[in-house]
C-alpha cells in the first residue's frame, strides 16, 4: 500500500512540473492518503488499561445500550475570571460556586442575564471554549472522585439546535444510531432502539417529516429541541447537560421540553440545566435549583417551597399567587432604574451571598464514597467505548449517503443554482450573440471567456460559503462525540456533492455555447464544459477552505468574495503575466480564474481563422493567444494546475478543520485562599439531620412592603447535601483545609 501510495504520488507530482507546484501536489496528495488510510475515532479514558479492559471482559459481554449508570456530580470553589489585557483589570464569570446533582433529580441552574448560567453548565459539562485570557479553578467530582478525565458519558444539548434539514427526523435518528452504536449490527434491533426513542420524545407523529430550516418548512421548535435531546440519548449517556432549552419556543412546547427532562431525571439520569424564568409550572418540575446572581452563589439546594422558606427568614416573603420562579428572579436581579435602586440591590444580593457562603462553609457536604475497584468499574462501564480500526468504511458509507440526501433533496437550493446559471447563460449569450470572425470578435470573445470564468467561480464559492459553516458547526459537535472521524466525512462530501456540482457548470455551458456561437465542433464543446466545471470544483474547494478558516457564515462571506477578487485581477485578462510586478507573479500561478481563462482561450482560438484587411490585423488565434501571452500553453496545463489548487485546497481544508477543532478551558486545582478553613467533619445522626431540615424559625417581625436591606441572622438552618458519613463512633479530626478534608475521606475509603 505504501509502494503504490509512494508510485502514485510520484506520477502526480511529475505532471505538475518543477519548483513550488511539485511540494503544493506532494503534500495534498501525503493527505488524501493518509484520509484513506487512518483509522477511526477510539476514545478511553486515561486511566483505564488495556489489561483492565480484557479483565472486564467477562463482566461486559452484552452491550450496554439503553441502560443508564447513576452519576453523581458534586463541584467545589468553581471561580472563572475573565481578564482584560487593555484595562488590566479582571471580572469573575464565576466566583466560588459549589454544588451538586444526583441521578434521579433535575437540576435547574437560574438567574438573571449575565449571572453564569451558561458558563457553569459549561464548566461542568467540560465545554467551556478555551482562551488564553479565561482562568478557571476549583474541585469537580464524579461519584467522590476528582474527575480528571471522561470517565463516564454526558450530553449536551446547545441553544441553538443545528440539524441536517433535508433529512427525516427518523433517518437523523438512524444515521446518528449507526454511527455511535455500531455494536448493533441488526437492523432490526437498531429500527426498534429509533422507535423507541421516537416514542419516548414524543417525536412519533413527525417521524417522517423533513427536519427543515429557514428556507424550508420542516418540524416545530419543541420538536427540534426534542430531537436535539434524542441524538444525543443514544448512547445513554449518565449525565444531559441542557443550556436554556426553553428559549424561543412558546410556553405549552416549553413545559412539554422541561416535562421530557423531569423524565428522564426520573429514568435514571442526571439532568442540568439552565433556565432564564421558567412559568410557575415549568418551576414545579424541578427537584433542585442553583440560584446564581453576578456570578456569586445566592442558593443551592432544594426547589419547591424549601427556597421560599430560606429566605423568609431573612424577611424576603413570596406573595400569595405569585410565580416562586418571578419571586427569586426579582429578589436576586439589579435594578437598574436608579442610583438609589441600584445600590440597594447589590446590597440586598450581597447579603444573600454572604449569609449563604457562612452557613454552607460550616458543614461538607457529603457524597456517597465508593471503593476504588468499584470507580474504576463504573468508569468502565461509563467511559466511551472505542471504534475498531475498521469502521473507517463504515462511517464513510454512512456519511457519504447522508451528504448525498442532503445534498440531492436540497430542492430550493438546487432550484436557484440551476436558474441563475441557465439565466446567466442567457444573458451572456444574448450579449454575445453568434460572434463572427472580424476582429472586433477577438475582444468579444476574450471578454465573453473572461466572465465565464468569473460567474462560474462566484457562483460555487458563494453557494459553498454560505452553507459551510453552518454544517462545520455540526460536524464539531459531532466529532467532540467520537462519532466519526475527520477523512471519512471530508471524503464522503466531496464524493457526493460530485455529481450536483457538475450539473449546474453544463446548463450553462449547454445554453451559452451555442448561442454565442463559440468553435462550432463537439470536441471543443466537450472541453468547454470540462474547463468550467473543473473550476467550479476548485471555486468549491475555495469555499471549505474559507469556510475552516473562519468561524461564522459572516465573515466567510466577506474574506471569499475579496481574495476572489484578487485572483480576478491577476486573471490574465486585466494585467498581462508579463507585465506583472515581480512580488506579485505568483498570484496568477495560483489563480483559479487565470487558469480556467487560459485553457478557454486556447480551447477557443487555437486553430481560428479571422477576417483580416491589413498586415497589422490578428489573422490566426495563435496570434491572438500570444497577445495574452499564452502562446505555446496547452490545455493539459491548465488541467495539471486546476488539479493541483484542487488537492492543495481540500488538504489545507483537512489540516485547518483538525486545527480548529474545538479546545476547552482546563479546570485547575484551586488556591488555598479558595478553600474556606477550619472545616469540621462530624458524623450526623439521621435524627439529628431530620431535625435541622424540619428546623423553621419564627418569621422575623417585618413588614413585607418595608423589606429593610439587613445582613440576615446569625442562626440559619444548615444547608445539607445528603450523603454517607462514617458511621458513629468513628470521628475525623477537626482539618485546616477542605483538600485535606477530602484526602481523608479517600483514604478511609480506600482503607
Amino acid at each position: 500500500m505504501v509502494r503504490f501510495g509512494g508510485k502514485m504520488a510520484g506520477q502526480l507530482v511529475s505532471l505538475g512540473g518543477n519548483g513550488a507546484g511539485q511540494f503544493l501536489a506532494a503534500a495534498a496528495v501525503a493527505l488524501l492518503l493518509r484520509l484513506f488510510s487512518g483509522p477511526g475515532p477510539a476514545l478511553m479514558p486515561e486511566d483505564e488499561s488495556p489489561d483492565d479492559e480484557k479483565n472486564d471482559a467477562a463482566d461486559d459481554d452484552s452491550p450496554d445500550v439503553g441502560k443508564v449508570f447513576p452519576v453523581t456530580i458534586r463541584w467545589s470553589n468553581i471561580t472563572c475570571s475573565l481578564s482584560d489585557k487593555s484595562s488590566k483589570s479582571v471580572r469573575f464569570l464565576l466566583n466560588n460556586v459549589s454544588g451538586e446533582a444526583k441521578p434521579g433529580r433535575l437540576l435547574a441552574i437560574m438567574g438573571p442575564s449575565g449571572s453564569g448560567k451558561t458558563t457553569l453548565l459549561n464548566v461542568l459539562a467540560g465545554q467551556l471554549m478555551a482562551s488564553p485570557r479565561l482562568h478557571l479553578s476549583g474541585l469537580l467530582e464524579v461519584n467522590g472522585k476528582p474527575c480528571s478525565n471522561r470517565a463516564y458519558k454526558l450530553a449536551y444539548v446547545r441553544q441553538e439546535d443545528l440539524f441536517f434539514s433535508q433529512l427525516t427526523v427518523r433517518e437523523t435518528l438512524s444515521l446518528a444510531a449507526e454511527l455511535q452504536l455500531p455494536e448493533i449490527a441488526s437492523v432490526e434491533e437498531r429500527d426498534e432502539y429509533v422507535n423507541n426513542l421516537l416514542f419516548k420524545l414524543g417525536l412519533a407523529s413527525c417521524a417522517d417529516t423533513n427536519v427543515g430550516d429557514a428556507k424550508v418548512r420542516g418540524i416545530s421548535g419543541g420538536e427540534k429541541k426534542r430531537l436535539s435531546l434524542a441524538c444525543e440519548l443514544i448512547a445513554s449517556p449518565s449525565v444531559i447537560f441542557s443550556d436554556e432549552p426553553t428559549t424561543g419556543l412558546d410556553a405549552f412546547q416549553a413545559e412539554k421540553v422541561m416535562e421530557t427532562l423531569r423524565q428522564l431525571a426520573q429514568d435514571g439520569h442526571t439532568v442540568i440545566c439552565s433556565i432564564h424564568q421558567p412559568r410557575g409550572s415549568v418551576y414545579g418540575k424541578f427537584d433542585d435549583i442553583v440560584l446564581l446572581a453576578g456570578g456569586a452563589l445566592v442558593y443551592a439546594g432544594s426547589a419547591h417551597d424549601v427556597p421560599l422558606t430560606y429566605f423568609s427568614k431573612f424577611g424576603y416573603r413570596c406573595p400569595d399567587h405569585v410565580n416562586p420562579a418571578e419571586f427569586l428572579a426579582d429578589l436576586i436581579s439589579i435594578d437598574y432604574s436608579s442610583a438609589e435602586s441600584v445600590y440597594s440591590s447589590r446590597k440586598r444580593i450581597d447579603g444573600l451571598v454572604e449569609s449563604f457562603s457562612q452557613q454552607s462553609s460550616t458543614i461538607l457536604y457529603a457524597t456517597p464514597l465508593t471503593r476504588k475497584e468499584d470507580s474504576k468499574k463504573l468508569s468502565r462501564k461509563t467511559g466511551v467505548k472505542g471504534k475498531g480500526k475498521g469502521s473507517w468504511w463504515r462511517e464513510f458509507w454512512l456519511l457519504l449517503r447522508r451528504a448525498w440526501m442532503q445534498a440531492s433533496r436540497d430542492g430550493p437550493t438546487n432550484k436557484v443554482r440551476a436558474t441563475m446559471s441557465i439565466a446567466s447563460a442567457i444573458i451572456f449569450g444574448s450579449v454575445f450573440w453568434r460572434m463572427g470572425k472580424s476582429q472586433t470578435s477577438i475582444q468579444d470573445r476574450m471578454g465573453l471567456l473572461q466572465v465565464t470564468a468569473i460567474n462560474t467561480a462566484m457562483a460555487a464559492l458563494t453557494k459553498t460559503v454560505g452553507v459551510f459553516p453552518k454544517e462545520r458547526a455540526i460536524v464539531d459537535r459531532e466529532r467532540a462525540k467520537g462519532s466519526y472521524a475527520l477523512g471519512p466525512y471530508l471524503l464522503s462530501k466531496l464524493i457526493a456533492e460530485i455529481p450536483v456540482g457538475a450539473a449546474f457548470p453544463l446548463m450553462f455551458g449547454a445554453v451559452l455555447y451555442p448561442m454565442s456561437r463559440l468553435h462550432p465542433t463537439f470536441s471543443r464543446f466537450g472541453k468547454f464544459c470540462g474547463i468550467v466545471t473543473a473550476e467550479s470544483f476548485a471555486a468549491s474547494a475555495m469555499g471549505l477552505t474559507v469556510g475552516a478558516m473562519v468561524p461564522t457564515t459572516e465573515a466567510a462571506m466577506a474574506v471569499g468574495p475579496s481574495l476572489m477578487t484578487v485572483f480576478i485581477v491577476f486573471g490574465g485578462y486585466y494585467v498581462n503575466a508579463d507585465n506583472t510586478p515581480i512580488i506579485f507573479r505568483w498570484i496568477p500561478n495560483v489563480s483559479l480564474i487565470r487558469w480556467a481563462f487560459q485553457g478557454l482561450c486556447i480551447n477557443e482560438f487555437r486553430g481560428l481563422q479571422f477576417d483580416h484587411q491589413s498586415s497589422i490585423d490578428v489573422e490566426t488565434g495563435e496570434q491572438a493567444l500570444e497577445r495574452l501571452s499564452f502562446g505555446g500553453r496547452h490545455i493539459k496545463d491548465t488541467v495539471v494546475a486546476q488539479s493541483r489548487i484542487l488537492l492543495f485546497l481540500y488538504g489545507t481544508t483537512y489540516l485547518l478543520l483538525e486545527k480548529n477543532k474545538p479546545s476547552y478551558q482546563r479546570l485547575e486545582p484551586p488556591c488555598r485562599e479558595q478553600i474556606q478553613s477550619q472545616v469540621q467533619l462530624e458524623p450526623l445522626d439521621p435524627d439529628e439531620v431530620k431535625q435541622l431540615q424540619q428546623l423553621d424559625p419564627p418569621p422575623p417581625k417585618k413588614d413585607e412592603s418595608n423589606q429593610q436591606l439587613e445582613s440576615p441572622p446569625a442562626e440559619i438552618r444548615p444547608f445539607i447535601l445528603e450523603g454517607l458519613l462514617p458511621p458513629p463512633p468513628f470521628q475525623l479530626p477537626v482539618v485546616e483545609n477542605e483538600r485535606l478534608a477530602f484526602a481523608l475521606i479517600g483514604a478511609y475509603a480506600d482503607d
